[in-house]
């Protein structure tokens, strides 16, 4: 298959650095650091809250945030049904804990999370989630280090997800192991950087309304991806950047259903910078390409793109903007992936130091490969925060998604609101 790899090599030619230039780079690199630094304005959920912040247990040289929410969360079209809608109720426990490294270099962390979800209507909606992971960072040099990370987890796919289809007895269940290998090199006014990633998905079969068997085998898949990017700085507020992607999506074999395996790949140019205390953002455009080796499928291609603005019009809101134009798979049966298109507006006001609203409106829009289907989505929600104090808090927020289906092969158009509250405990 087609892999663009040149970026990469050039990059990794970079990292060659050994610790005789570490003097030199030291005054580079406090350059760099200004050079590429975006924090003048801090966002609103970004902020330290040292009342309110979990300390966290320490131990040598970790210290470990256990934390415990739980949600009630109230559902009107549980199914996702375009007609007879059904509520239901839904007791939802997530515990987690997260071990983080307080070395003066070097880094690592380690978290173990579950989510369990109890339906008071419907058993075949009760799901145990859980996942397990490591990342930890090796500073090689001053300016140079290697990251790498892995995660293991158990899921299911809710009803309301983008290409959740078709209907099955129970939400579709999978396996997801992610390992990542990436590298950093900064010096004077140039970034280099460097990532390797692979997902392997492993969906479990299912059972429609009248018993019949759901095939999921055709959806698993390993996926690798290499990513490469430069920047350059002009200032110490704007730098400009190449980044190529490439991906290998290897789909697993299945009699009597098409191949969608395929190969692509992004690239794009773009610019980062920060306008004072008042905006900060990246804009990215340029090329996208994804290939099939199913012949009848065809090729994805044309304009892509991303970007990411955020305002501060004072310390106390945040307003981001964002987009996207990328390739995803799907779960729609005779669609070998989707050209998704993804706006999103967000606004952030801490009303109170321990009282953050948030307003969010979403738009997506999905066109299959290998079938005459768009499906487009609307959302929208309200959530608020709040903390009592450094221990203890209290959530609450209402969510609208709105999905239409159009095309010869159409499917599904619903309407979905869901109001939930909760509580949540850390240390």
């Amino acid at each position: 298959m087609r892999r663009d790899i040149l970026p990469a090599a050039a990059s990794l030619l970079v990292f060659g650095a050994t610790e005789a230039s570490a003097q030199s780079l030291r005054t580079a690199q406090e350059r760099t650091a200004d050079l590429f630094a975006r924090d003048r304005a801090v966002a609103v959920r970004d902020r330290p809250q040292p009342a309110y912040d979990a300390l966290g247990i320490r131990t040598g040289g970790f210290t470990v945030f256990p934390k415990l929410q739980f949600d009630i969360v109230q559902d009107d079209n549980v199914f996702a049904a375009e007609d007879d809608r059904q509520g239901a109720t839904t007791l939802r426990l997530r515990p987690e804990i997260v071990a983080r490294s307080n070395w003066s270099r070097h880094a690592l962390q380690a978290h173990g999370r579950v989510a369990i979800d109890h339906n008071l209507e419907f058993d075949s909606e009760n799901t145990t989630d859980w996942s397990l992971g490591a990342a930890g960072r090796l500073d090689v040099v001053r300016g140079a280090n290697l990251v790498a990370g892995a995660d293991y987890a158990k899921a299911h796919e809710a009803r309301t997800a983008a290409g959740a289809d078709p209907i099955t007895q129970r939400p579709v269940a999978f396996d997801l192991t992610s390992t990542y290998l990436g590298a950093e090199r900064a010096r004077g006014r140039l970034r280099v950087t460097a990532r390797a990633a692979v997902h392997r998905y492993d969906y479990r079969d299912g059972f429609s309304d009248t018993g019949a068997l759901v095939k999921q085998d055709d959806r698993d898949r390993t996926v690798f991806t290499l990513t490469s990017r430069a920047d350059y700085a002009l200032s110490p507020a704007t730098a400009i950047f190449l980044q190529v992607t490439s991906d290998d999506r290897d789909y697993d074999r299945i009699a009597g259903r098409p191949l969608r395996t395929s190969s692509g790949y992004q690239t794009l140019a773009g610019v980062d910078f920060e306008l004072g205390a008042l905006v900060r953002g990246e804009i990215a455009a340029g090329y996208i390409r994804q290939a099939f080796e199913d012949a009848p499928f065809g090729d994805l291609d044309g304009f892509g793109g991303r970007a990411k603005l955020s305002w501060f019009p004072t310390q106390l809101t945040t307003i981001t903007a964002a987009t996207a134009r990328t390739v995803e798979d799907t779960g729609v049966i005779g669609a070998a992936g989707a050209l998704r298109t993804d706006l999103s507006l967000t606004v952030d006001h801490e009303l109170l130091r321990n009282l953050i609203l948030t307003a969010q409106a979403t738009y997506a829009d999905d066109a299959y490969n290998g079938l005459a289907r768009t499906d487009t989505r609307f959302g929208a929600g309200v959530s608020a925060a709040y903390r009592i104090n450094r221990r203890h808090g209290f959530t609450a927020g209402l969510t609208w998604l709105d999905q239409s289906s159009s095309g010869a092969a159409q499917g599904p158009s619903y309407r979905n609101t869901r109001l939930y509250v909760g509580s949540t405990a850390q240390f």
